[in-house]
């Protein structure tokens, strides 16, 4: 977690119930105006999809016929 989303989790931890609700409604806000059909990769996804497609294009992965499923 970034060091800014710990920051505001544990503020909004902090907070009364009713004022948790209202702060998990405004991010929720927040993050459906930046990203309304949550197609957008944040850094850390963008990194790891990039990781994932470099290994599968090396060939380091593993086939589901290698493993022993029996």
């Amino acid at each position: 977690m970034a060091p800014i989303a710990q920051q505001i989790a544990d503020m909004v931890d902090m907070l009364p119930e009713t004022d948790q609700a209202l702060a998990f409604e405004l991010v929720k806000k927040l993050v459906l105006a930046w990203d309304p059909d949550y197609t957008k990769l944040t850094p850390a996804e963008k990194a790891a999809l990039d990781k994932a497609a470099a290994e599968m294009e090396a060939g380091d992965y593993v086939t589901d016929s290698a493993i022993n499923w029996g």
